[in-house]
């Protein structure tokens, strides 16, 4: 390339040539930068996930007596694994092949859902109680919910910022029709 061009990646010709494209239905605005709306519901995706990891990690962790430690890394995986499945779920129903559908979910999830977990098990081992809290206390399910909330709230800037740079979400919409 010469001083000057850009590389553009969607082959586009004509007036526009050597822009970066967003990909189509990626929720980008006028600008380029990815919307809120759009933002809030890659984030929304990756909560849920997260959120039955979490729970379904603190069930099985107290089911079988499990100290804290233990029971917060089986959270963190199921959060990770539940978050990839449900990307996954909706590339593999447009028909990608399993490989290239794993590392589309491992790419959009990976920063959103290490982010979410970050805050959310940071103000639950913060909270003052709420690492002992069992399944049937009001501060176990208080502190999820207001943890699960902060994570959305940090989650989503970090969100925009990746879809509006072709990253995270806005490859799996490349796979949705």
């Amino acid at each position: 390339m010469q001083h000057g061009e850009q590389h553009t990646s969607h082959g586009t010709h004509g007036p526009h040539a050597g822009h970066e494209q967003p990909p189509h239905g990626s929720g980008t605005g006028p600008r380029g930068g990815a919307s809120w709306r759009t933002a809030a519901q890659a984030t929304l995706h990756c909560l849920t996930g997260c959120a039955v990891g979490e729970v379904l990690g603190m069930v099985i962790g107290t089911a079988f007596g499990w100290g804290n430690a233990p029971t917060m890394v089986l959270a963190i995986v199921l959060a990770f694994f539940f978050g990839y499945a449900l990307t996954l779920r909706g590339i593999l129903r447009a028909g990608v092949g399993l490989r290239t559908a794993f590392g589309v979910a491992l790419a959009a999830d990976t920063l959103s859902i290490a982010v979410m977990e970050l805050i959310d098990n940071g103000v639950i081992v913060l909270w003052p109680g709420a690492m002992d809290a069992q399944l049937s206390d009001a501060l176990f399910w208080g502190a999820l919910a207001a943890s699960l909330a902060l994570a959305f709230v940090v989650t989503t800037p970090v969100n925009r910022w990746m879809i509006g740079r072709g990253k995270g979400h806005a490859v799996v919409h490349q796979y949705h029709h």
